[in-house]
């Protein structure tokens, strides 16, 4: 354990020392969106995490907002890097592993691990990235290659997906009206200004109706929220440009099998009087 505290402490000292020769040199935000991608690659996501907030750091100082490419990237960073945890926590909560004290304690490091990177991505949204994005929408400017509305609801779905991933593991913090303020938030945005194929919407949509479902423990409005986005945007898939169609005809699929999962499985439910979906996941973007 020493030793991997040790390993630990040099890898983030190196890790600091590589920031810091990147910020130094012409073009900081170049070099670390170079090693950004690297790391996905090398799927090194806790340093992918590391540069990106960094970026994003010298982007809003330099008063600009992130490209989609980089909003895109810091989205595959802190998803993955949480991702992981949240599977570990779904494996050490099975019913196999109560009551046993060994298997508690190690499920105390990864929730705390889980809580750790979610509180750091929502400090980047909460105090930088939203803050600056309304700003420039207060100025009436433009971000590179998106519109500012866009922008802040993909900010503002993010944020609400990292407040349910803590609801998940902390219950009475109330990360779960947190999640839901987020989320609505930002439907209302989506709703005004982006079209109802739009992937971020439709993302929106999908990961609002899980919260609701999983979280809030409200199905009905999970069914509704879910039939509402799937139905508008079938209404308007001539709308649909070859660029997103892969993207929001997925995530409608999604829409339609969580839908079809849960209506099927509330009838069940009214058939034998029985939650019988617990150990059912609903799909999220």
């Amino acid at each position: 354990y020493k030793l991997l505290l040790r390993t630990n402490k040099a890898h983030t000292m190196a890790l600091k020392t590589l920031i810091g020769k990147i910020k130094s040199g012409n073009d900081p935000v170049k070099g670390l969106l170079s090693m950004a991608k690297a790391s996905e690659n090398a799927e090194r996501y806790s340093d992918m995490c590391s540069f990106m907030r960094e970026l994003v750091a010298a982007k809003v100082a330099a008063g600009e907002d992130l490209t989609v490419e980089e909003r895109n990237l810091l989205s595959v960073a802190y998803k993955n890097a949480v991702g992981a945890r949240r599977a570990s926590w779904r494996t050490l909560i099975l019913d196999e592993y109560k009551g046993n004290s060994i298997i508690d304690e190690y499920k105390k490091k990864v929730s705390t691990e889980m809580k750790t990177i979610c509180m750091e991505v929502l400090k980047v949204l909460e105090d930088t990235l939203v803050p600056n994005i309304e700003k420039i929408i207060s100025a009436g400017e433009k971000s590179e290659g998106n519109t500012p509305p866009e922008a802040l609801v993909f900010y503002l779905k993010m944020a609400g997906d990292y407040y349910r991933y803590l609801s998940e593991i902390v219950v009475k913090e109330g990360y779960d009206k947190k999640a839901e303020e987020k989320y609505k938030k930002g439907t209302g945005l989506a709703e005004e200004h982006l079209l109802a194929t739009h992937p971020i919407r439709l993302g929106l949509a999908l990961n609002f109706s899980v919260c609701y479902y999983e979280i809030l423990k409200n199905p009905q409005a999970a069914c509704d929220m879910a039939k509402k986005a799937f139905d508008a945007a079938i209404s308007k898939l001539d709308t649909l440009d070859e660029a997103s169609y892969k993207d929001s005809t997925l995530i409608m699929q999604l829409l339609r099998d969580n839908l079809t999962l849960w209506t099927s499985s509330a009838e069940k439910e009214t058939e034998e009087t029985t939650n019988a979906t617990e150990t059912e996941m609903a799909a999220e973007q």
